[in-house]
């Protein structure tokens, strides 16, 4: 900027405008572990080397399945995500029923006996006889989830989030858990807060519980905090705890 006379001209940058957004952007060469593009770029990342290092896992698991009991290898059920609406309930009008978010096709390994019929909205218990043999190691051990980072992939999840719960459960628990609808604010994931805290859900209370969780997640969410989450998802996970 020069002064000439009383007039304040004002010189163009010889900047680029690229190199100046990019400085703003990362400033002085330190990541913004709080940008959600980071934050999803860390959890892509994540995703595309867990799917390489678990195809053997993934062939195993699958055979397994396959020959333990009749029916499909994976297992496909809708889920609500993430609400990109900016807190205006119903959206544009087009939809009959207001879901709270998107919905969505999640994939699993199948770990249940293949029923006849639709299948009901319900959750698996600890002794639920729908479940294989194969299926209650699977669950046990959360590898049934596995197949999840495809979801992540193709930006319907990530790796850290709130769980995505169905539908028709959806719509009941938001009648009877204060705040739970909040918590559709960001992408679901395949492991939380709630997860690494908490044991599936057993009663309204646990959802209560885990709700918490979740709204304290989503107040402080970054790549950072989804570093740590993941670290201490893995102790859960081999040592069992809060699953069946």
């Amino acid at each position: 900027m020069a002064v000439a006379g009383k007039r304040t001209v004002h010189r163009p940058s010889s900047e680029p405008d690229s190199q100046r957004k990019l400085f703003l952007i990362v400033g002085n060469d330190k990541p913004s572990f709080k940008s959600p593009r980071f934050q999803r770029e860390l959890n892509v990342l994540v995703a595309i080397v867990g799917l390489i290092l678990c195809l053997p896992v993934f062939a195993v698991v699958a055979v397994l399945v396959k020959l333990s009991s009749r029916g499909p290898v994976f297992y496909k059920q809708p889920r609500v995500g993430v609400d990109r609406r900016g807190g205006r309930p119903g959206g544009n009008g087009r939809r009959k029923i207001d879901y709270g978010g998107r919905l969505f096709t999640i994939y699993k390994f199948r770990t249940m006996f293949t029923q006849e019929g639709p299948a009901q909205q319900v959750w698996a218990g600890k002794e639920d006889p729908r479940i294989t043999p194969i299926g209650r190691v699977l669950r046990k051990y959360r590898l049934d989830e596995l197949t999840q980072l495809i979801n992540v992939l193709k930006g319907d999840m990530n790796i850290v989030g709130p769980r995505p719960e169905q539908p028709e459960i959806f719509l009941r628990l938001r009648e009877e858990v204060e705040s739970y609808g909040e918590r559709q604010r960001v992408l679901p994931g395949i492991t939380g807060l709630a997860q690494i805290n908490h044991h599936y859900d057993m009663t309204i209370d646990d959802v209560r519980t885990k709700v918490k969780f979740d709204l304290e997640y989503a107040s402080r969410q970054s790549a950072l905090e989804d570093l740590r989450t993941m670290v201490r998802t893995v102790p859960v996970v081999f040592f069992r705890r809060g699953g069946w």
